[in-house]
């Protein structure tokens, strides 16, 4: 019936039948569907089944490369696939809410090899209890990492019997639980691999002076990173932190309390330090010229801490000389300037990235960078209002190493973006966003100018300079666009051309801002080009 004849190789079961008492073999021939007989009962040859030929072990590498989706479809294939892939499966995340309890031990008999775990838990759900932890690690007792999210049932009598199963613990992450310091003693008394350490939001720690302290515990003399945020009481791990003698990463977020003192103590025990993140902390100059005392400091992060000034970033400088990458959000309180950024230039060479936020630098500060750190591959400045053409101008002609600026909020034009077109001769990725004196024929320029450099350009949200044309039609139907085009997939949009947006609009019934929307399309359409060079 108008199809295309088939070549499969298949056999009739009437012609089998007659040459059965010639041989047992089947006889295979090309048959034409068109010239059968429709009563005539056709069967497909079997080819060997290489894959079950296939050790189990094979099989385990296979799956183990694939993602949870595909991982999930072959093992409805057969029992064999279930069993291998349940066995070969290390990483298992769970929804812990508390009707997991009875499915405990048909979920850890088949993923009975699991190593990395994470139990997360809506925060209007119930979450799993003390009984549901404890029987996951009577069976997975060679668990390795575990993350805990908004599991508020536990105890700290659950989380206890969890450590004294699971003693090869090498990475816990918790947050939004209620358990207090008893359950994290009890880990870091019984899980002596112990070598990450995150907390965020762990409620059961009483707020004050009277909270147990944490630590230090045998996990003190292998943990290598501790992670604090937003606790109330965070200085109760002090003694944690302070017994934590091969410590190399340190990050404190939004934790209360004076932490200049206890950070005088720390940087006197634990010396080796390599990177230290602060965030919204009450930490001042006295802080930072403690921490001056990690001589091998090669990554700092100084975000948000209004009470940090020149004076404790040129203390960081002079005796930190091995840093490599330093972050300073300054929250435009203008504490931190030019003085700190010329210190870092003069003791920093190393230095491969900066990042500032709120910073207000000047030429003399951005020359010394520029010219002293020769090794600086990644700059980013946003939200400056002394960074312009004259900065930029002085980064394209003396960065010589740098492959990747950023530009945000920062008084730039077209000239300044110009000299890139000669300068920083390993740029490859440039992106500028709400810099409103940068226009998109700059960026094109630029991207002609220098085929292999990818110009990322967001001027923001769009300007209505000529509303004073129509106070009427063209803005109502600015309005009546983008709330279809909300509801509209943004791929569709963002690919459509110029003719395709009028068509596109007449079908919307949106033809009497046509011209408006057309000129918004380009304007999209460039944006997206700028995104993909």
């Amino acid at each position: 019936m108008g199809q295309s004849a088939s070549t499969a190789l298949i056999t009739s079961r009437r012609d089998s039948n007659r040459s059965s008492h010639r041989s047992k073999s089947k006889f295979t021939v090309p048959i034409i569907p068109m010239q059968v007989e429709e009563q005539t009962e056709f069967i497909f040859c079997e080819g060997p089944d290489y894959i079950s030929d296939l050790p189990d072990e094979c099989l385990a590498c296979i799956f183990q490369s694939l993602n949870s989706g595909d991982r999930k479809n072959c093992s409805l294939v057969c029992r064999r696939w279930l069993r291998i892939e349940g066995q070969s499966r290390h990483r298992l995340s769970l929804n812990a809410q508390s009707d997991l309890l009875p499915l405990v031990p048909f979920l850890f008999s088949r993923f009975d090899s699991v190593t990395k775990l994470a139990l997360k838990c809506d925060r209007r759900s119930v979450s799993i209890g003390d009984e549901a932890l404890v029987a996951i690690s009577s069976r997975c007792r060679n668990l390795t990492r575990l993350k805990l999210r908004s599991c508020r049932e536990l105890t700290d009598a659950g989380v206890a019997a969890f450590a004294k199963n699971c003693k090869a613990l090498k990475k816990l992450s918790c947050g939004s639980c209620s358990f207090g310091t008893k359950g994290m003693n009890a880990i870091l008394d019984n899980c002596a691999s112990l070598e990450e350490l995150s907390v965020k939001r762990l409620r059961g720690i009483t707020d004050g002076a009277a909270a147990e302290p944490v630590g230090p515990g045998l996990a003190a003399a292998s943990l290598k990173t501790i992670c604090l945020k937003e606790l109330y009481n965070g200085q109760c791990f002090g003694p944690l932190i302070i017994g934590s003698k091969n410590l190399k990463t340190l990050k404190l977020f939004r934790c209360s309390g004076d932490w200049d003192k206890l950070l005088q103590v720390i940087s006197d025990r634990v010396t080796g330090m390599v990177e230290i993140h602060l965030e919204r902390l009450q930490v001042s100059d006295t802080g930072l010229a403690a921490i001056s005392n990690c001589l091998n400091l090669e990554i700092l992060h100084l975000v948000k801490t209004p009470e940090c000034t020149d004076m404790g970033l040129v203390s960081i400088a002079e005796r930190c000389r091995l840093l490599r990458k330093l972050h300073v959000d300054g929250w435009k309180t203008n504490r931190i300037g030019d003085d700190g950024l010329s210190a870092v230039a003069k003791y920093c060479p190393n230095l491969q990235e900066l990042v500032l936020i709120g910073v207000n630098p000047t030429k003399i500060s951005v020359e010394l960078l520029a010219s002293n750190c020769q090794n600086l591959e990644r700059l980013a400045l946003c939200g400056s209002d002394t960074v312009g053409d004259a900065e930029l101008s002085c980064i394209a002609a003396k960065c010589v190493a740098l492959k990747k600026l950023c530009i945000k909020s920062c008084p730039v034009s077209d000239h300044g973006m110009e000299a890139l077109a000669n300068g920083c001769p390993n740029l490859v990725k440039v992106k500028v966003k709400k810099c409103r004196a940068v226009t998109c024929e700059c960026a094109d320029w630029l991207r002609t100018k220098r085929g292999s450099l990818a110009v990322n350009l967001d001027c923001g949200e769009p300007e209505h300079q000529d509303a004073s044309v129509s106070d009427g039609g063209l803005l109502e139907n600015v309005v009546e666009f983008h709330s279809v085009a909300n509801q509209m997939p943004l791929p569709s949009i963002a690919s459509s051309s110029t003719g395709r947006s009028t068509s596109f609009m007449s079908r919307l019934g949106l033809l009497s801002g046509k011209n408006l929307v057309a000129c918004t399309f380009r304007r999209w359409s460039g944006g997206n080009s700028s995104s993909r060079g």
